[in-house]
């Protein structure tokens, strides 16, 4: 199987604009996400798409792949589509699995993607799947930067919200509340279907991709990961991101 991890990039955040040129402890933060996952052994080639030249020529003095995309997209699954259909034409073959990295995941792990990819390769019938966690704190829980989820007995996304769900006013029991973490695979087909679907007004009113596949009767399937990862949506975020990764042991290894 060819599996690419492909990085979706922009400048123009509304809550932290240029963050993916944001330095990290001296390093831009898509130079962290790129690095690290190139580290995911699975994956045959990492791309950086964007649509910003300044993102791009970072990118290249990593010497790191980039794929120039449109500047009219609101969600990165999209660019991530076009991206496959430009990278498929630049190898000459198509690729099989298609990762969705988001560029503000600074703390992913490889072996996160790992994970993330085995339903697609264990269940023909799982066209999409997604790495959730636990969510840490009340604060997390609240913090709608979050995107929260809930799912079924087959651990298949209901809904993804920004709101803090499930609700907790009527059961005070211990109950698991996870987190969206953005690293998701598909099957070529599935995203390339995805780009046909109509938006949706859940996928509107959340900001969540995910949502247009489950609105659209597409399961979702969830794999859980024990290890805390925390995106940047925020210069907040940035900063606890910062302070979080100083002692952290990938760094050594960025080639």
């Amino acid at each position: 199987m060819n599996i690419a991890g492909i990085i979706p990039a922009r400048m123009g955040s509304s809550r932290f604009p240029d963050k993916p040129l944001a330095e990290i402890n001296g390093m831009p933060m898509i130079e962290h996400v790129y690095h690290r996952s190139k580290m995911a052994i699975i994956l045959d080639e990492v791309y950086v798409a964007t649509c910003d030249q300044e993102i791009a020529d970072h990118v290249s003095t990593i010497g790191g792949e980039v794929v120039m995309t449109s500047s009219s997209h609101e969600r990165a699954s999209d660019r991530v589509a076009e991206a496959v259909l430009i990278i498929e034409e630049r190898i000459g073959k198509e690729i099989d699995i298609v990762v969705l990295i988001q560029g503000d995941e600074p703390m992913v792990l490889p072996e996160m993607i790992e994970m993330a990819i085995q339903p697609l390769l264990h269940d023909p019938t799982t066209k999409v799947s997604n790495i959730m966690t636990e969510c840490r704190s009340e604060e997390e829980w609240q913090d709608s930067n979050e995107v929260k989820v809930v799912v079924d007995n087959e651990s298949n996304a209901l809904y993804f919200s920004r709101e803090p769900i499930p609700s907790k006013k009527k059961y005070s029991g211990n109950f698991p509340i996870y987190k969206q973490v953005c690293i998701i695979p598909f099957t070529r087909d599935c995203l390339l279907d995805y780009t046909e679907l109509e938006p949706t007004t859940l996928e509107m009113i959340e900001s969540v991709d995910m949502n247009r596949f489950i609105e659209h009767g597409y399961k979702v399937k969830m794999v859980v990961t024990e290890q805390s990862t925390y995106a940047v949506d925020t210069p907040k975020d940035l900063k606890k991101v910062e302070r979080l990764m100083k002692e952290d042991t990938l760094r050594i290894r960025y080639s």
